[in-house]
């Protein structure tokens, strides 16, 4: 089996960073680093400032911009922090494959992380029509057949909630219902923002 990162066998000093405890290390998307001591958080922000810790990473782990889609991509030491910057090979399947599973569950965990359900949802269906959706005349379909359940299942909230804001936001025009619990995000405006 290929490893899953392409790294050389043997880093010289010259790949070696340092960092103090809360600085900032780069996060690059050519690069990913590999820490030798030391532990690490990632994180980003919601559009309101809100801070929402993505991992705790330590000696051994890999992280890295490359490794992830969310923006801003935030690595702060949590300690003092010996890192190898390593490029990445991204042309890797291994390497692409794994990077889209944590890139979708980073993108899950941001969703859940705003503090009402309606924003939630609203940022979900926006998240749901880039990735499944396909253009119809009156917005993006998302042919996806989750029930209300599933949903609040995804939200960590309830079908009962889920179900009174998507009344509420079908009584908005944010979205059509259709039958087989397919959804259309009518509002680009809404869309945009969404996503």
């Amino acid at each position: 089996m290929s490893p899953l990162y392409q790294i050389s066998d043997s880093p010289t000093s010259v790949n070696k960073k340092y960092f103090s405890r809360r600085e900032i290390i780069p996060s690059q998307n050519s690069n990913v680093w590999q820490i030798q001591s030391g532990s690490v958080r990632t994180m980003t922000y919601l559009d309101d400032g809100t801070i929402v810790t993505l991992g705790i990473w330590g000696a051994g782990d890999i992280v890295g911009g490359a490794l992830s889609a969310i923006e801003p991509h935030i690595i702060e030491c949590l300690s003092a922090v010996e890192v190898i910057a390593m490029p990445l090979d991204r042309q890797n399947k291994m390497v692409e494959a794994f990077a889209a599973h944590v890139e979708q569950a980073e993108e899950l965990m941001v969703i859940r992380s705003y503090r009402t359900v309606d924003s939630m949802l609203l940022k979900l269906l926006g998240w749901l029509s880039k990735r499944f959706g396909r253009t119809v005349e009156n917005g993006q379909l998302i042919d996806l057949r989750l029930t209300n359940q599933d949903v609040a299942e995804i939200l960590c909230s309830t079908r009962v909630t889920v179900s009174r804001v998507l009344t509420q936001f079908e009584e908005q025009g944010i979205i059509q219902r259709l039958p087989i619990h397919r959804i259309v995000l009518c509002n680009c405006e809404i869309l945009h923002r969404a996503s």
